[in-house]
This record gives structure tokens, C-alpha cells and sequence, in this order.
């Protein structure tokens, strides 16, 4: 686990070197790194949560050893000025900030996450916006998507800052013309519909980029921007400041009250996560070792225990919240199924968030099973699960194969949050399954036909299914897909699970002041 752990912090810093191999150019600018702005903007001291850091891995190189990681943004959920906030940061110290694979996606998603958790969004832009070399028509129709989120987010009563630090155009000049507040860096600052080499490509016109968009000129002339900051580090001060003036926490008492109740850690060392579950999702373990390692005082409560004793339902606390926790001791039977939906719509009504721990090899197959109605139990699981109103969390801590993914809240349940750990694997099936199925399908052709199979192509065959589904169920390629909302140090779950708890407490306390067109530029 420990060796899964440090292959993961290496893909993360392998980002972080290629954008620090800029800095000198940063500088020859009279600029900060993106790492450095996102470090002052952000309240120093308090948890910053790190979204999709993975985004992207494989979409641009095949190649794992040369593939750099996170779609040329830094995204997450941390503190400013006191308030917690959605925040991105235009990497633009790898590929001028240029739309990667995964970017886009990744995008949609904290857009998604922002407005499911009421947070504002703070934008620090840099970016050459699409990379035209690598044009793809479905990204440019599914991309508008992010300019509609941010008038969504804005008509919903939470308000959209962007910052720019450079570069904003064509598609990227809707970045800040759709916030609510936009500050501007002098000399560097840049927004247009066009820049200078597009413009004369249309319209033959020659004219220099801070004349078609620079800082100075939309905070005199335009309008489109409203702080006009000297340097870098000035506009993120006055970030700061435009959050500050928000008073976003004025009407949070239920959630203050929370904050000031005390919790007991667990008696058992959350550290010790690291060697309780094994880094092969293939070998089993207790999941409630697990759960005794992430619960207030380690105080559980077991749902019916004794009735479909391999899916556990269990009732806890995790930094003072109470919740029921759904894990796997192995795979989900009809009993395990009704008990799990029984629990789901009980937490339900009474509120109670729901945190699904996923190590399962799917729901049960065979005639023992089909007759004792398993499609109809796990049915009415999946049911309860997608129509559940309470806070969703997930971790596939394992295995999470099959339907049993989308029993416990998978990605395209759309849980509130989503992570997944280094060793864990999830997928349609285990490799070694898809392939002997294919095997076994081949051989019952061969029969009709009256014919032998050929076994080595057989051999061959399977060797090449497993290769492909067990590099897809790697956490790293799915991450990379986004299909998680990141891969975390599992000793890192407790407070994990603690933030987004209290993120999800929050939104749910939090009024808004919602309008029908979002905050209009004049």
C-alpha cells in the first residue's frame, strides 16, 4: 500500500516539476507560479482539498512514464477569507494553461460540485484556452457547458470571481465575462473574443493583444473588469477581499454549533489504515477494522448484523456527524441487498448522510441466487440508492465491480463526493473473468460448428483481455477519465470523509438568494 501511495504522490509532483520548469519565464514577466498564487490565496492553515489531481493521465501520452497528470488545472475546496470556496487555478506553467484531456471534464465536474455545495467560484485564469492542433468538435459542443454552469451557479445566489493573470480569449474570454466579479492584472491581464492572430486570419486587421483585450482597456473602456490590480499578488489580495466582503458565513449558526462539538478520535490509529487493507483488492478483509479505524471513539452500531452478514450496515459518527456507513465483506447477496435498502431510505428520513465503502465483487450470481430474487433485491437497492436526498460520499477502498459499483453509489450515481484509493480496482469484471468468459463463449461456438478450439489463440486472447481490463480498473486510468473526483492516501480518509461532511453540513444550512438571470455585466 505504502509502495501504491508513493507511485501516486510521484504522478502528482510530476505536474507540479513541469510547471515549475516556467518559472523563470514567470518571473521574466513579473509574475507568481500558479502554485504560488493558489498558496496566497488560500487562508494559511486551514485544509485545502485537492480535486482530479489525476485528470487527464493517459489522454495525453499513452506513454505512463511521460504522461503528466491534471489537465493543466489545480482545482479544490478550500478556505478564503474564512469562507470555503470552489477554487481553480490555470496551471500555466505546462502548455500555456491550454486545454488538456480531461480538462473539460474535470471543469464540469467542481462546476457541479460548487453548485450541489453551495460554494462560490474563484477562477485565477491563465490560459491559451483550446489547443487547436488536437481539435475535437464534441469538446467545443459539450464546452459550453462550463459557460452555462457559471450563469447557473450565478443565478443560484452564489457568487463567481476570476482573476486574470494572463491570457483569456475566444472561448476563455467567457470565463470572466460570465463571473460576477473579475480583477484584472495590469500588462499581463488579456481577454478577447479574438487575439491578434485570429483577428488578422479574419478580418485582415493588425492591431496588438492589449489593444484587442488587455486589463487596462476593460477596466476604462469595456467594463468588463472591475479591480484593476498592479501585480499578481495584488489582484489575489483583492480576491481575498471581494470574498471577505461577501460575508458568506453570516447565517451558519446550525453549522458553528456543529464546529464547537466535541468528538472523540478513533481508538484505533487512522494511520494504521495503510497496513489493515491489503493493496490487492483480490484479498480480503473486515471492513469493520476499517471502519473502527475512521468512527468517532471508534463507537459502531451494527444494522441486523446477522442478516446478510457480508454487506454491512453500520450507524456512527465521523467528526461529529452522524452517519450510516455501507461497507463489503464480500460480495452483495438478496439479504444483504433488502437489508442495505431497508437501512438507506431509514437514514433517509431521518437525514443522515450516507457513506458507502466499496469492496465488492458485484452482486450475486447463479441459480441458488436468481431464484432467491437477486435482480429484484438488488434492484430495489439501486433504487434506494439514486433516489436517497441525504449527503452521498464514496470510497472504492477495493474492489467495485459489476452492478455492485452502482449499488453503492459509483460515479454515475453522482455522489456528493467520490474518492478512490491507489489499490483498488473498479470495472465491469476482474480481467481473469472477462477472459475466461470470452473462453468459454469461443469453445461453445467451436461446439456447435463441430470443430476443436484453438487453444493457443485462446491463450493469446485472454492474455490481451485481461491486459485491458485490469489497466482500465487501475485507479490511476480511471481517475484519469474522471471518473472519481481524485485518488487519496487511504490514512488520509477520516479527514477526507471529515471535510466533506462538513462541506455538505454547510451547504445544507446555508440560504441563498437565488434570481433568474445570475448577476448581469453592464
Amino acid at each position: 500500500m505504502l509502495a501504491a501511495i508513493s507511485d501516486l504522490r510521484e504522478l502528482e509532483a510530476r505536474a507540479a516539476r513541469k510547471s515549475e520548469e516556467r518559472r523563470a519565464r514567470f518571473h521574466q514577466r513579473g509574475q507568481i507560479t500558479p502554485r504560488e498564487r493558489l498558496a496566497r490565496l488560500l487562508d494559511p492553515g486551514l485544509p485545502f482539498l485537492r480535486l482530479h489531481s489525476l485528470a487527464g493521465y493517459l489522454g495525453d501520452s499513452d506513454d505512463p512514464e511521460a504522461s503528466i497528470p491534471g489537465s493543466t488545472f489545480i482545482g479544490g475546496i478550500g478556505f478564503i477569507s474564512g469562507a470555503r470556496c470552489m477554487v481553480v487555478v490555470d496551471d500555466s506553467g505546462i502548455n500555456a494553461g491550454a486545454l488538456s484531456p480531461g480538462s473539460l471534464d474535470a471543469m464540469l465536474s467542481m462546476q457541479a460540485i460548487a453548485l450541489r455545495q453551495k460554494l462560490p467560484f474563484v477562477h485565477l485564469v491563465e490560459s491559451a484556452g483550446a489547443n487547436l492542433m488536437n481539435y475535437r468538435v464534441g469538446d467545443w459542443a459539450r464546452g459550453g457547458a462550463v459557460f452555462r454552469n457559471l450563469a447557473r451557479l450565478s443565478a443560484a445566489g452564489l457568487p463567481t470571481i476570476a482573476v486574470l493573470h494572463g491570457p483569456s480569449t475566444a472561448g476563455g474570454a467567457y470565463m470572466p465575462g460570465l463571473s460576477d466579479y473579475v480583477i484584472g492584472v495590469r500588462r499581463n491581464g488579456m481577454a478577447a473574443l479574438a487575439g491578434a492572430a485570429l483577428v488578422q486570419a479574419a478580418t485582415g486587421e493588425t492591431t496588438p493583444d492589449r489593444d484587442l483585450g488587455g486589463a487596462e482597456m476593460h477596466a476604462t473602456i469595456s467594463g468588463l473588469v472591475e479591480y484593476l490590480a498592479a501585480d499578481d499578488a495584488h489582484a489575489i489580495d483583492m480576491a481575498r477581499r471581494a470574498v471577505a466582503r461577501l460575508d458568506w458565513n453570516r447565517a451558519l449558526p446550525a453549522a458553528r454549533a456543529r464546529d464547537a462539538r466535541a468528538f472523540a478520535p478513533p481508538r484505533h490509529d487512522p494511520d494504521g489504515i495503510a497496513g489493515l487493507v491489503p493493496a490487492d483488492p483480490m484479498t480480503p478483509y473486515d471492513a469493520r477494522a476499517l471502519v473502527a479505524h475512521l468512527t468517532d471513539n471508534s463507537d459502531v452500531d451494527a444494522f441486523k448484523p446477522d442478516f446478510g452478514p457480508a454487506t454491512l450496515c453500520l450507524q456512527a459518527s465521523i467528526h461529529g456527524h452522524s452517519v450510516g456507513i455501507l461497507a463489503n465483506n464480500g460480495p452483495i447477496d438478496p439479504a444483504g441487498a433488502a437489508k442495505a435498502t431497508h437501512f438507506i431510505q431509514a437514514c433517509d428520513q431521518a437525514g443522515t448522510p450516507l457513506i458507502f465503502l466499496n469492496n465488492t465483487t458485484g452482486y450475486m450470481v447463479g441459480v441458488e441466487y436468481e431464484r432467491a430474487g437477486m435482480i429484484k433485491h438488488g434492484s430495489k437497492m439501486i433504487q434506494a440508492v439514486s433516489n436517497a436526498r441525504v449527503p452521498r460520499i464514496t470510497l472504492y477502498c477495493g474492489a467495485s465491480f459489476g452492478a455492485g459499483n452502482y449499488g453503492m453509489c459509483g460515479w454515475a450515481f453522482e455522489p456528493d463526493f467520490l474518492f478512490a484509493w491507489p489499490g483498488s480496482r473498479s470495472g465491469v469484471m476482474g480481467g481473469a473473468q472477462a477472459a475466461r468468459t470470452m473462453s468459454a463463449v469461443a469453445r461453445a461456438a467451436a461446439a456447435r460448428k463441430g470443430a476443436d478450439p484453438d487453444e493457443a489463440r485462446l491463450a493469446a486472447q485472454e492474455a490481451r483481455i485481461e491486459e485491458i481490463f485490469e489497466r482500465q480498473a487501475h485507479p490511476f486510468f480511471t481517475s484519469g477519465q474522471v471518473l472519481d473526483h481524485g485518488v487519496i492516501d487511504p490514512r488520509d480518509s477520516r479527514k477526507v470523509l471529515g471535510f466533506c461532511l462538513d462541506t455538505c453540513a454547510e451547504a445544507r444550512a446555508r440560504d441563498l438568494n437565488p434570481n433568474t438571470f445570475g448577476v448581469a455585466r453592464i
